[in-house]
């Protein structure tokens, strides 16, 4: 474990947009998210962000880095290997995420300006059974107050699936990774990779976007991207919904040495025909806590 090593990009006051699906009908929307902090004593020191911070803004753009990209090949091992070397890892951290219970909280809110003029505010207790199924205990859920918008049940799987996002060798077949070379983020020095789904099929989505990898643990460290296929952004029929997908940002922290992800953040506005709705929402995974060890299925 490297203790001293801090999650790239933290976000203390600036937001950033995620991944976001709105459904158009009858004057309400139902709001389609796909993104992703606490560490367990012992593990590294952070600072959060509060969930009523409101005061700062920013838009994501996955392009953003004050520092340069070095295309040149990485050293050492060829882009194959260090591909291969990346997805074993992935595949490592998503089987001990199984191993420890956390808390999933999601924070939703619309804006009027600069003003908060809807929220809706989650928590939820988060466990693996011993085949690695997922088992949610929702401990709080206040009453929706947001404007024009509705979570749905797909939101909800989003949240857990893609702001959260794990490429492990189950997946790792229907992406093509582009290695765009090496980046120098905050504390950390990264591999940085282009991510698109091979092909689109029916019913299925699929992250696309970029994601930054350690180069001391060849995990991933940051993503930053949407779930795909895109918007659709006309009505075929009378009563058909209109999707939307803002970008998200998720960022990881290391937790008993592996890189979990802790974080992720949303500031956009969506747009569909006059209308437009600003939405905000932070998603945090946090206070990781390890379980006796179990038998446990590669699922996310």
């Amino acid at each position: 474990m490297h203790s001293t090593r801090k999650l790239i990009g933290f976000p203390v006051p600036e937001f950033t947009k995620a991944s976001a699906r709105v459904y158009v009908s009858a004057g309400m929307m139902n709001f389609r998210y796909s993104r992703t902090n606490v560490l367990r004593p012992g593990t590294v020191a952070v600072l959060f962000l509060s969930l009523f911070l409101v005061s700062a803004y920013g838009q994501t753009n996955c392009g953003d880095s004050e520092n340069p990209l070095d295309t040149d090949p990485p050293k050492g091992m060829s882009v194959q290997e260090l591909t291969q070397k990346l997805i074993a890892n992935e595949d490592k951290v998503q089987a001990a995420r199984q191993h420890y219970t956390f808390t999933q909280d999601v924070l939703v809110q619309t804006l009027e300006g600069k003003a908060v003029d809807g929220q809706f505010h989650q928590i939820t207790n988060v466990s693996y059974d011993d085949k690695g199924k997922r088992l949610d205990k929702v401990s709080f859920a206040e009453q929706s107050t947001l404007r024009g918008i509705q979570l749905s049940d797909a939101d909800y799987d989003d949240i857990r699936t893609f702001m959260p996002w794990i490429l492990t060798s189950d997946q790792a077949d229907q992406y093509n990774l582009t290695y765009a070379g090496k980046q120098h983020v905050d504390d950390l020095d990264t591999y940085v990779f282009h991510v698109e789904p091979k092909q689109l099929e029916k019913n299925r989505r699929y992250f696309q976007g970029k994601i930054w990898v350690d180069d001391r643990d060849v995990q991933m460290v940051k993503l930053c991207g949407k779930s795909v296929p895109e918007a659709t952004t006309k009505k075929k029929k009378k009563n058909d919904t209109l999707e939307v997908r803002p970008t998200f940002a998720g960022y990881r922290q290391i937790v008993d040495g592996n890189w979990f992800p802790t974080y992720a953040r949303i500031d956009d506005t969506l747009r569909f025909g006059v209308e437009s709705i600003h939405i905000r929402e932070i998603v945090k995974f946090t206070g990781y806590q390890r379980t006796a060890p179990t038998q446990t299925a590669s699922r996310p």
